[in-house]
């Protein structure tokens, strides 16, 4: 109506026209879409027979129409053979990719069926395999204790998406073949006379109408996927071969190659760390039986020197690249049982670990093999059996058990590497809440912090402070357009030492990180940074030097590109003050005392020497003067050597080492350090 009434107010009839215009063609639109509603009837619903559904949506059962889909038929058929080799009756697969992308895969297994079967008189049971969805011999546990394939879909899915495909079954040394084109059978089943060999072979080239013209097998994918199904079982031999025109020359895949490995998953793991050094000497690796007769399990796991990690995981040989409640037994049983053993130990942080700090740097492989597994889908991405979580956690955790009673050594080195990987996690979710926070609210500083004026961080600096009474003083003394206090209560924390919960619970530290809003860890962002310069403000004795020491082992450790950057500094506070007559200097130390005694005083009057006992003891005006003005002040800025040409690498390295003897965890390292030097101290501040 209000739009109307504008309308009509500037120019009445052309408004008014249109109007009626457009709500003429509306009523003829919805007339049309009436009579089209009444002319759907029962000649309006499609049926698909057989496998036109497969040709029509490839993506409901191989997960698209891409080359990746493409892998999944040949990994179909490899499945097939492996449970063949599985179940017990083969131990031999060829596995060929042919110049014209052909895929051949053959097993001496017992061949499929070429019986009539009892529902379709006229049908082989091989024809009715290949040709009907959800039809096989794996639906029940008479033929196969453990599959891979389950839904009956596999072979026929496989036709239904060639161009082309011919099954040969050796049965009784009778050799019968069949041909099939996008499949529809092409030939009868036809017996090829006596053959000595028995099995299963089946040769196909996927459909180029489904997958493109350009679309091709991937030599290398191929040949990874034959190996990991040999790893997986250690009783099966894979005759792997390749045409040498589809092997690039950045490709290492061989032509040929007897794909057999008696160690299983061990032989697998050591494969995939290629040299890479572990923390453990030893690989925690087994198999054992899942109770209640489900099956069995097989692992293997290594946790690198460079902490990156990965696990894959398998049920009756087919990957399961987005885990399953096969993983989530194996999660927990490492989970509780390196939380007992930190009990046992005495290690109190123990409690903090999670799943992801033990797998999260560990290379590794899962394999189980169980009755009647239920997937996701047909791809099977990802295994849903509720009850194998269970069971692999019972089976794993009493081998886990004895893997870390067994070697008290590399248990503690294990958990010392995992209690590294719980604690900065729990600094990252703790960067990740102050800068959510942040986000949603206006920025909340500390309550002890005198902030300065200026928006912009260029020339501004923030002083932090050893103590409220100094913290006044400086207060007083500051320029408040660009110089912050943030008064510190005693000797903080030693974050070298301290886990990440109780970094998280100092409240000094705290205030820090949320003072200078940069974040820590590897949530640091400089861009994010309040101030040009962080001043660290202490008395001139030795109970001040701990405290700077502390502060830098914290910004070191938690905010090092801060160093890198040229942010931090320490002031330099006199411990005297001389003065004679007119003339008053400040003094650093004795040895400076006396020096200026020498150099500036003459004997004519009475030199007056005062000591101070901090900075709180300071004058406001004085702690300007020395300390805070920029125009008299000394600074000294942190460094860390850096990795460069110009210093030694190793100088980087040496210095950490330094934090981590002196400022760390073991006592011993302090004591050797304080042996080691002790001949050098000339002189005592007690």
């Amino acid at each position: 109506m209000l739009l109307f009434n504008i309308g009509y107010i500037l120019h009445t009839v052309p408004i008014v026209h249109k109007y009626y215009l457009v709500s003429s063609e509306m009523t003829t639109i919805r007339k049309r879409n009436l009579e089209n509603k009444k002319g759907y009837s029962a000649k309006d619903i499609e049926v698909l027979e057989g496998l036109e559904p497969v040709r029509h949506r490839p993506a409901m059962y191989i997960g698209g129409s891409d080359e990746r889909a493409m892998h999944h038929l040949a990994a179909e058929l490899l499945d097939n053979a492996m449970d063949e080799a599985v179940a017990g009756y083969a131990n031999k697969i060829r596995f060929s990719l042919e110049a014209d992308g052909t895929i051949s895969v053959q097993d001496n297994g017992r061949g499929i069926p070429v019986d009539p079967h009892p529902k379709f008189k006229d049908k082989s049971a091989l024809e009715v395999v290949m040709t009907t969805l959800h039809s096989g011999g794996k639906f029940g546990n008479k033929v196969y204790d453990t599959s891979g394939g389950l839904h009956g879909v596999g072979l026929s899915v496989v036709n239904a998406l060639s161009e082309n495909m011919k099954v040969e079954v050796a049965r009784d040394k009778v050799l019968f073949v069949q041909e099939f084109a996008r499949g529809i059978p092409v030939t009868k089943l036809i017996n090829k006379g006596t053959v000595r060999r028995r099995g299963t072979n089946i040769v196909f080239r996927p459909d180029t109408k489904i997958f493109g013209s350009k679309s091709q097998f991937r030599a290398n994918t191929l040949y990874k996927m034959a190996r990991s199904k040999a790893y997986l079982y250690k009783g099966v031999e894979i005759n792997w071969s390749c045409s040498e025109a589809l092997i690039t020359n950045k490709d290492k895949t061989p032509e040929t190659e007897i794909l057999h490995f008696p160690r299983g998953l061990s032989d697998y793991l050591v494969s995939r760390l290629d040299g890479r050094a572990t923390i453990l000497e030893n690989f925690f690796h087994g198999e054992g039986k899942l109770n209640s007769q489900a099956g069995r399990v097989e692992w293997a796991l290594a946790w690198p020197e460079d902490g990156d990690g990965s696990l894959d995981s398998y049920c009756n040989t087919i990957p399961t690249p987005e885990g399953g409640t096969h993983e989530a037994g194996l999660r927990a049983a490492l989970t509780k049982g390196l939380k007992n053993y930190a009990q046992l130990a005495g290690n109190k942080r123990g409690n903090i670990i999670n799943s992801d700090d033990i797998i999260g740097g560990a290379w590794g492989v899962l394999s189980v093999f169980i009755p009647n597994p239920e997937f996701q889908g047909q791809t099977k991405e990802k295994l849903t059996t509720a009850n194998v979580s269970r069971h692999v956690e019972t089976t794993l955790k009493d081998h886990f058990d004895h893997f870390l009673s067994g070697d008290p050594a590399a248990a503690n080195i294990l958990l010392e590497r995992v209690l590294e990987r719980a604690e900065e996690r729990l600094k990252r979710r703790q960067a990740k809440e102050t800068a959510r926070k942040t986000a949603t609210r206006k920025l909340r500083l500390p309550g002890k912090l005198s902030d300065c004026s200026q928006k912009s961080s260029k020339g501004t600096e923030i002083f932090l402070v050893e103590g409220d009474s100094a913290g006044g003083s400086a207060k007083s003394a500051r320029n408040r357009n660009t110089q912050a206090i943030l008064p510190l209560r005693g000797k903080i924390l030693n974050v070298a030492s301290a886990s990440a919960e109780k970094l998280r619970a100092n409240q000094e530290l705290a205030d820090i990180i949320q003072a200078l809003g940069c974040g820590i860890g590897s949530s640091y962002d400089e861009t994010k940074l309040r101030y040009e310069r962080v001043i660290i403000m202490t008395d001139a004795d030795v109970d001040g030097a701990h405290i700077a020491s502390l502060l830098m082992t914290f910004f070191f450790q938690e905010m090092k590109n801060l160093i890198e950057n040229g942010h931090l500094f320490l002031a330099i506070p006199p411990l005297y003050r001389i003065s004679q007559g007119s003339i008053t200097m400040y003094a650093q130390d004795d040895a400076h005392r006396e020096n200026l005694i020498q150099e500036n005083f003459n004997g004519r009057g009475k030199v007056e020497v005062s000591r101070f006992k901090g900075l709180g003891e300071m004058p406001a005006q004085q702690l300007k003067e020395t300390t805070m003005d920029p125009n008299k002040r000394k600074l000294v800025r942190v460094i860390v050597p850096p990795p460069s040409h110009q210093s030694d690498p190793k100088e980087t390295n040496d210095t950490e080492s330094l934090v981590e003897d002196l400022m760390g965890r073991k006592p011993e390292k302090r004591l050797a350090f304080i042996q080691n030097n002790a001949q050098h101290i000339k002189q005592l501040d007690i």
